[in-house]
Formats: C-alpha cells, structure tokens, sequence
C-alpha cells in the first residue's frame, strides 16, 4: 500500500514516538509469558502528522529499534520535505534538527510546561489515539509485531485518504499501486523461507 515516489509530508509537520502492543492479560510485569496466538510484544514506532490548522493532514509511520536521533533523522529524511517546520517534543534524539539547514525546527518541551503532551503535540498524539483503537477495534489487539509494519502501510493508506468524497476511487488507487509497485515475497511477509515445493 505504499506507493513508490510517493509526496513527502509538508508545512508543518509534528513528529513523536509512541509504543504499540505492551502488556497482554496474563504476562507477567516484565513482560513475559506471552499468552494467545498473535500477542504483540511493544514495538517502537515513530509517526509525523501533518498540521493543517486544526485539522490533521497526511501521515507516516515507521517502527524503529530505538529512539536514536540516527533513527529519528532517517525517518525525517525520508518522509518529510526540506524546508519543513518540524515539531517535536524535548527528546534529545531530535537535537541535531536545531542545527539543520534543512528544516526549522520547533521544540515543545513538556516537563515543567504544566502541560500534557497531548496538549502540546495534539495532532500526533490523536493520530496514535486512532491508530490503536483501530487495532485494538479492528483486528482485537491481535496483530503480530513481524507484520506490525505492513498493518501501518495499510491504515497510512485509510488514513491519508479518508476525505476522499469517491470511495471507488480508493480502490482503484489500490489496484493502481498493486500493479506498478514490486511484489514482496512470501519469505519477507513471514520472516522465514518458503519451504512450499511447487
């Protein structure tokens, strides 16, 4: 669901990191002893939102190993046009955009502000709000975090055409990207070799 060549994020753009899956019911408090087929362990994912105004624009997601700026910085590039204000909290992962040529960059520093980070970052913090629920609505909670990443490509692509006023249309960009972008084989889906013999 992810177009080739796809327009990056513009104008205004509020970046952050949230935690998908966590704690399922029987695990103990370190987390172990996974329970039910298709528990999710946490998964780091980083997202950006476009802001316009009030409204929330397009979206990106992206998981992540670690909140690294190096993996902070490699999201941004890759997602987000030069030129862009970026808008962040005070995680020092994103210190290297202060000193970029590339964007201006927006810090909103929640400890001490008297404000909650949904307050200060509102248009990301709603997007990940929507993002969980439709997991946790849609699919039960019940998504595995090796497939986490192709379940974001999938709601990216609702999500950045959610006011589109000809639903056909949708499906017609679907069966459009199908065609012009590269198969993925079934090894990568899974994780693992095919030992299917043909």
């Amino acid at each position: 669901m992810v177009r080739s060549g796809r327009e990056k994020l513009t104008g205004d753009v509020e970046v952050d990191e949230t935690f998908i899956g966590g704690k399922e019911s029987g695990q103990k408090e370190d987390g172990t002893g996974k329970t039910g087929r298709g528990s999710i362990e946490k998964v780091l994912v980083v997202v950006a939102t476009e802001c316009l105004g009030k409204q929330l624009g397009r979206v990106r997601f992206k998981c992540i190993e670690s909140a690294s700026g190096k993996n902070l910085m490699e999201f941004i590039e890759e997602n987000i046009e030069h030129g862009s204000k970026i808008i962040t909290d005070g995680w020092r992962g994103y210190d290297s955009l202060s000193d970029s040529v590339n964007y201006t960059h927006e810090k909103k520093i929640i400890s001490g502000s008297g404000h909650e980070a949904h307050d200060l970052l509102p248009h990301v913090h709603m997007v990940d709000s929507l993002l969980k629920r439709w997991i946790n609505g849609t699919h039960q909670g019940r998504i595995s975090s090796k497939h986490l990443e192709f379940y974001l490509d999938e709601y990216a692509f609702r999500f950045n055409r959610k006011l589109s006023t000809y639903r056909g249309k949708v499906f017609y960009r679907l069966v459009q990207q199908a065609m012009t972008t590269a198969p993925v084989p079934l090894k990568i889906l899974t994780g693992k070799e095919n030992k299917l013999h043909v």
